[in-house]
């Protein structure tokens, strides 16, 4: 019996995407079927190459189609196309050769954000995205630090531009390019504001798909002109499952949604420690308090991180954990979280109308 195309797209119905609710056909997954006798091959292009389901969608395609009478052979090639999320309502423009802009933050410090943040970054981009960075933190600088610049490293300029640094395939700005390394960052509201504006203005982004945004701790003017500057798909919120920092993540949850900054989710960060030798797990900053918080406020959970030294050897030595020990618990940790992140944006695009994306020429 003859295959046609038709009828590959039929039994391609049968397979759904968990998150959004919907069949691969539907949704415009399927592309470019070739049909060779027996012999079928096409495309599925998901919203993201982090997708946590990409291998699950595969092999039920795979069933799918070799179901089918005559077919004896199936290539799928899993594609990716991210989408941009849109907020229609915010009244702001799309920052040039920026689809998606994810702000990172937490309610204090010490919980880990920036590593977090970095971490993400640099997942999605061996996830196959494009992915950049920008350092939020105006007052403590240390995107450098962690993705291994050297001490005194400028930006360039490309025209009226900054050409951002790029490390571990991640596009990164920060003012710790721009300061001595011993220089405090005294400014008012309005210099943050201005800096913030110029950082994703003046910068020559390089057709990112995911924008991660290192934002300092609490509830500050950034967040506030974070709010007021550009679309931003989301927040995720960090936090460690200590009560103090439970509550001042809540804070932070509700600061995002007053400034009607979707929350993406919640990480628990510092988790538990597992002792090498013994392999004994203890809950050093308590336990389950940021999947309890997320349960309370109704926002997504995206992991727990546990509290592990190569995370902050790192850190200090400028090659994230999830490179230099991309099988190590805190590494698994940290990938899951960021397929989990891609997914929520994914989801969200689906959910609210994408903007446009401005290409830098």
């Amino acid at each position: 019996m003859a295959v046609s195309e038709s009828s590959v797209l039929e039994s391609l119905r049968v397979v759904q995407d968990p998150d959004l609710h919907r069949d691969i056909v539907t949704l415009g997954f399927v592309k470019n079927i070739r049909i060779d006798e027996g012999r079928v091959a096409f495309d599925v292009e998901l919203t993201t190459p982090a997708c946590p389901v990409k291998d699950l969608l595969r092999e039920q395609a795979r069933a799918a189609v070799s179901a089918l009478p005559g077919v004896t052979q199936v290539d799928i090639q899993m594609t990716s196309q991210v989408r941009a999320v849109g907020r229609p309502d915010a009244g702001r423009a799309a920052v040039d050769g920026v689809k998606n802009i994810i702000a990172v933050g937490a309610g204090k410090g010490g919980v880990g954000k920036t590593t977090v943040a970095v971490n993400l970054a640099v997942a999605l981009a061996r996830a196959g995205s494009r992915v950049a960075l920008l350092d939020g933190d105006m007052y403590g600088p240390n995107i450098p630090i962690m993705l291994g610049f050297e001490k005194g490293r400028r930006l360039e300029q490309d025209g009226d531009k900054i050409q951002p640094a790029l490390a571990h395939g991640v596009q990164a700005v920060s003012m710790g390019f721009l300061t001595q390394d011993d220089s405090p960052v005294i400014w008012r509201g309005p210099m943050l504001h201005g800096a913030i504006q110029q950082f994703f203005r003046d910068v020559k982004w390089d057709n990112v798909d995911y924008l991660v945004v290192d934002m300092p701790p609490g509830t500050g003017d950034v967040a506030l002109s974070l709010s007021q500057t550009v679309p931003v798909a989301g927040a995720v919120v960090v936090t460690t499952p200590q009560t103090v920092s439970v509550a001042d993540t809540r804070r932070a949850v509700k600061m995002y949604q007053k400034l009607n900054i979707p929350v993406i989710g919640l990480i628990e960060n510092m988790s538990h420690f597992v002792c090498a030798g013994c392999g004994r797990e203890a809950d050093i900053f308590g336990k389950g308090g940021g999947e309890g918080l997320a349960t309370e406020l109704g926002i997504p959970f995206l992991g727990r991180i546990p509290l592990s030294e190569p995370v902050r050897v790192g850190g200090d030595a400028g090659t994230p954990v999830v490179v230099s020990m991309p099988e190590s618990p805190a590494a698994l940790a940290l990938i899951s979280v960021a397929e989990r992140v891609a997914q929520q944006v994914s989801i969200a695009s689906y959910a609210r109308k994408a903007i446009p994306l401005t290409q830098v020429n």
